[in-house]
């Protein structure tokens, strides 16, 4: 209220600027301008100074394109499927329903590494993104059974409340294989198609959610085409995808286990992450060296991704662990 007023009074300032010198009259007119800025939803200057949703969609596909094939080792289909879903998105100005996609994987395979990336590219601030980016952790923030319907309520005001401040708003749920039964339908409502849901659009809010539970089937499946001489770039997505949603479905130590969400098809995309091979481990070692700030070593590189690809025991061909522990053990190799 206090900002209104002098808004107010600076944007009337002009009526009184006969009887001030021309110094005078540059502060009134120049603080008119700074307070304009202030009180404009989405200005420029609000946005540096304090915490905006910028209603602008600045999301760069081309930029999210170089920096997901520069980053992320190994995953073609999901780079391929996730770039498809936010160009479809951001294609409308008011999308109908929100977008939502549930990544599944192996751990260490990217799945958190590439929603970061989107978070990353969703926001032209860095400073106020922050805001705007949800991440919600199954182990930290729903860790008792006995207070799923608590967690519910608290979920469903926090969603809204978020989609209201910005509609572009981006909400991430990570171990969702170890969700408590049930808790993530209490969203369904949002992610429909609805033009708004009292008052509130969703439309242009993302659901991201990271999720183990279907990474032996998508390895199941690598592993066969590789047996059978096959390359896994032949592996069809969309095989993977209805096999993905159907293992989730029935899967007991899945968070979507007899979901509504599967049931009322509100998961847009499922996403599969496959297994990390030998070279790809090899790339994660030399990103990770260049980090570090070290020189790339050939025989270290080498030496680091064979003691990692474990999976079979026969063939040796997968890292069950993916990259997720390249950082430590580049830190003790050194």
């Amino acid at each position: 209220m206090k900002l209104m007023n002098a808004a107010v009074f600076f944007i009337l300032v002009p009526t009184l600027t006969p009887a001030l010198d021309p110094l005078s009259t540059s502060v009134f007119m120049g603080g008119a301008a700074v307070a304009w800025q202030l009180l404009s939803p989405y200005s420029w200057l609000k946005c540096s100074l304090l915490e905006c949703c910028n209603m602008k969609d600045t999301l760069n596909l081309s930029v999210i394109k170089m920096d997901l094939d520069r980053k992320v080792f190994g995953q073609h289909l999901a780079i391929q499927i996730v770039l498809r879903a936010l160009s479809a998105n951001m294609h409308f100005k008011r999308p109908r329903k929100p977008l939502v996609m549930s990544f599944h994987g192996w751990t260490g395979t990217g799945k958190t590494f590439v929603s970061s990336i989107i978070a990353e590219n969703l926001y032209q601030l860095n400073t106020p993104r922050r805001r705007f980016v949800h991440h919600f952790s199954t182990v930290l923030h729903f860790p008792h059974l006995s207070h799923v319907h608590l967690y519910k309520e608290q979920l469903q005001n926090w969603i809204r409340g978020n989609v209201s401040a910005c509609p572009r708003s981006l909400f991430i749920f990570s171990e969702m294989d170890q969700m408590p039964h049930g808790l993530i339908d209490s969203i369904t409502p949002f992610l429909g198609y609805h033009e708004e849901i009292d008052g509130v659009y969703y439309g242009k809010a993302i659901f991201i959610f990271l999720n183990n539970a279907g990474g032996d089937k998508v390895t199941e499946i690598a592993l066969d085409y590789w047996r059978r001489e096959k390359r896994r770039e032949d592996i069809p997505a969309k095989k993977l995808q209805y096999l993905l949603s159907e293992e989730i479905f029935r899967n007991r130590d899945s968070g979507f286990f007899h979901s509504q969400l599967i049931q009322k098809n509100l998961i847009d995309y499922f996403i599969p992450f496959l297994p990390l091979e030998h070279k790809h481990v090899k790339e994660c070692v030399r990103q990770e060296l260049h980090v570090q700030g070290h020189p790339e070593d050939e025989d270290l590189i080498a030496e680091i991704a064979l003691a990692m690809t474990d999976y079979p025991s026969e063939e040796r061909l997968y890292s069950s662990k993916g990259c997720k522990t390249v950082a430590s053990r580049v830190s003790l190799s050194i």
